[in-house]
């Protein structure tokens, strides 16, 4: 698998990435780094350098720096993880509108990074416990939200309900599958007919209603990447 390691700021990718050890020189999954810094050019002018499997941005503001790599990336389609001392609802959850898993710094250890990266090859995003937290904060401020958000739960089979539960913690099919005792398929059937209830594009869209979260003007300027859970 190959890495892009994106440093929004300063310019200098080897030494503004925050960590020394990881990935490993012997890592088991990470063959191949590729480090990064503003404009990322060598996402596009040099496929052969800049083809990658996943893109972790390091950066202070997401904001601003995640849309400048999307921008980047263009037409490409590797999932993207962001790191960022930034917890904010608003920030948290413009990033994760935009498709993106999102670490807090100080929330999360290298063992946590390697799930997050291998998950976002199959589809999953991923969420630190304080960014799950801002998004379930941002659905208990939104204005009646919480009674919005109840009946629109309703709508769900006490088994749907479990699934969503499990879903909005960054969990895929499979490992949802195995919490629940249940095949990869069947979660996958449940998840389209959840999809369906609640009139969602998608995973990233559904946990999003789900936790009652507020749409956001600038997302959709950033578009989204769609992660859906498989």
């Amino acid at each position: 698998m190959s890495v892009a390691l994106a440093c929004a700021d300063g310019g200098r990718p080897n030494e503004d990435w925050p960590h020394e050890d990881w990935p490993a020189p012997d890592d088991p999954y990470v063959g191949r780094v590729l480090r990064l810094s503003p404009p990322y050019r060598a996402l596009r002018e040099r496929p052969s350098e800049g083809a990658v499997d996943v893109v972790v941005l390091r950066c202070e503001d997401p904001s601003t720096a995640f849309a400048g790599l999307l921008k980047a990336m263009g037409a490409m389609s590797a999932p993207v993880i962001v790191l960022s001392p930034r917890r904010d609802t608003e920030t948290v959850v413009e990033v994760f509108r935009g498709g993106a898993g999102y670490l807090v710094e100080g929330d999360y250890c290298t063992h946590m990074l390697s799930s997050a990266v291998m998950a976002a090859t199959i589809g999953h995003t991923y969420l630190s416990p304080t960014a799950c937290a801002a998004l379930r904060d941002a659905a208990r401020r939104t204005p009646g939200g919480g009674e919005a958000t109840e009946r629109m739960r309703a709508l769900l089979s006490p088994r749907e309900r479990e699934i969503m539960e499990l879903l909005s913690t960054g969990l895929g099919a499979q490992e949802i599958g195995l919490r629940l005792g249940l095949s990869g398929k069947t979660v996958r059937n449940n998840l389209s007919n959840i999809y369906a209830k609640l009139d969602a594009r998608g995973g990233t869209d559904a946990v999003l209603r789900w936790l009652g979260a507020p749409y956001s003007d600038s997302l959709g300027s950033l578009g989204s990447t769609g992660s859906t859970a498989r």
